[in-house]
């Protein structure tokens, strides 16, 4: 895929002020396409979507580590996994991580391909079978793995519980007992890591396409989602 057939955003650090010269300046077109093409560093592989600095600021790595968030709204604390794998096992990993969600789930569809925006849309689809959903998200693989501008959201409010693909290519497990999620990962070979250090920690750049950004449209046909579908996620509590 060429440069100008790109759609290249954020190379800066999601949410930072550019206040220090990006690795990316006064580089050619044919240095930065040269970039992207890197894939491969060691053993881990970069799916599209995403690329570190040209500097290195961090490496790719594969691993998981805990983290927190906290509600703004409600002030409850949630754990958090992070992991990072690499391309050759991503998607698989990610649809294990859905099995613990229960039978019937809600799906939000994260999208970032208007440019004109900071952030990202959500769009909402509540209770589809995982079977289902499962099978349609097959069907796209390539989207979900190669989109920087797609990510998808999925969860059972009712325990709760949420997994998320995200842009970044990254697992993010939210809920009060993730300790199945943590035997998914190390069953699968991810370590866990308490220093690691994912690429949304440092510059980066997301790629996508008009082709990708067609592939979104029609997933989010798949699934049913309405253009106008989107609403505020759920809020978390200790039930």
């Amino acid at each position: 895929m060429g440069l100008f057939k790109r759609l290249i955003k954020n190379v800066f650090r999601d949410g930072q002020s550019r206040v220090a010269p990006s690795s990316f300046d006064n580089l050619s077109e044919q240095q930065i396409e040269e970039h992207m093409r890197i894939a491969r560093y060691g053993s881990f592989v970069l799916s599209d979507a995403i690329r570190p600095s040209v500097d290195l600021q961090i490496t790719p790595r594969s691993g998981f580590r805990r983290d927190a968030y906290k509600d703004k709204e409600t002030g409850v604390e949630i754990p958090v996994i992070m992991a990072s794998a690499s391309k050759e096992t991503l998607f698989d990993l990610f649809l294990e991580l859905l099995d613990p969600l229960g039978d019937e789930v809600d799906v939000v569809l994260e999208t970032s391909h208007d440019r004109k925006k900071r952030g990202h849309d959500d769009l909402y689809r509540e209770h589809i079978d995982l079977p289902v959903l499962k099978s349609t998200l097959c069907e796209f693989e390539d989207l979900l793995l190669n989109d920087g501008c797609t990510g998808i959201a999925v969860l059972n409010p009712g325990i709760p519980l949420e997994v998320q693909f995200d842009e970044h290519k990254l697992l993010i497990v939210y809920g009060q007992d993730l300790e199945e999620f943590a035997r998914i990962l190390e069953d699968s070979g991810i370590e866990h890591d308490e220093n690691l250090r994912f690429l949304t920690e440092a510059e980066h750049i997301h790629s996508s396409s008009e082709e990708l950004r067609h592939e979104f449209s029609q997933l989010r046909y798949r699934l049913a989602i309405e253009e106008d579908a989107d609403r505020d996620r759920y809020s978390w509590n200790d039930a």
